[in-house]
């Protein structure tokens, strides 16, 4: 397996994971984006009924739990974005910047 190690490698890397197992006929944007509300959905149950304080630091096992419902809701998101050619570093940077024009920072004090 090729080191994973930014955005570009991980695409790929998901490229290949489903073109070895047939998947890219399944991957449409319909189904893409589904499937990762669908883990973005497991993730919000390990904080349902959590304090504020006890979502900042879960015990070790539900971390490890919190950790692969990320990787999976980021997995259908890259795959997502792939399939429509967005450049998620490119839409995030647009974004920031569209962000920063409509909630502007409050100047800082002197």
């Amino acid at each position: 397996m090729t080191a994973i190690d930014d955005l570009e490698s991980l695409k790929l890397a998901l490229r290949d994971f489903a073109a070895a197992r047939d998947w890219r006929p399944y991957h449409t944007p319909k189904n893409l984006a589904m499937a990762m509300i669908v883990e973005a959905a497991e993730l919000v149950e390990h904080f349902q009924w959590a304090t504020p304080e006890e979502s900042l630091s879960p015990p070790p096992e539900k971390l490890a739990e919190i950790r692969d419902e990320v990787a999976d809701t980021l997995i259908y998101l890259v795959e997502l974005a792939d399939v429509l050619g967005i450049d998620l570093i490119a839409a995030c940077r647009d974004k920031i910047a569209k962000n920063a024009v409509k909630y502007p920072a409050p100047p800082r004090p002197a």
